[in-house]
């Protein structure tokens, strides 16, 4: 089996109210990642300081705080070969009206700030991601036999 990587996609609010949880973790599965973690959780001030620092400055943080506190939130660490970008990939860009079809954006969102989904831009962001919003007890590794069907052996 190639390299694994581990990457984190949280489920926002207007996904979590419209029931699109189940459809988000089937399209991943069916791709063939493996999920590793999966958790509802209400995110803190701390918490959304910290992952949306990048925004911290900007006009619409209030709203994106409030937004991403409205419900609780669905997080999952997903495992795979390049999990990173092609979680990203599925995912879209962040505006779901220039999100292709077929992707999760762009398949059921049109607002940038209602985009249905976070995903981990990179593998160092992931790492860092995946200490946020997991603990070490609430991720796991084990042997999805199914993955033999998936993935090609490593050639030695």
């Amino acid at each position: 089996m190639p390299q694994l990587e581990r990457t984190v996609v949280l489920v926002k609010p207007d996904a979590v109210q419209r029931g699109f949880i189940g459809e988000i973790i089937h399209r991943f599965e069916r791709k063939g990642l493996q999920l590793v973690g999966l958790k509802m959780t209400q995110l803190s001030d701390e918490t959304l300081q910290q992952h949306y620092a990048h925004h911290a400055e900007k006009p619409f943080f209030a709203s994106l705080k409030s937004f991403m506190q409205s419900t609780p939130v669905i997080a999952m660490a997903w495992e795979g070969p390049q999990a990173v970008s092609v979680v990203r990939t599925m995912v879209g860009p962040t505006k779901g009206h220039e999100a292709p079809a077929g992707t999760i954006r762009g398949d059921f969102s049109i607002e940038p700030s209602h985009n249905m989904i976070h995903a981990s831009d990179a593998p160092e962001t992931a790492a860092i991601e995946l200490e946020r919003f997991f603990t070490s007890n609430e991720l796991f590794a084990y042997e999805k036999t199914a993955m033999t069907h998936i993935y090609e052996k490593s050639r030695e």
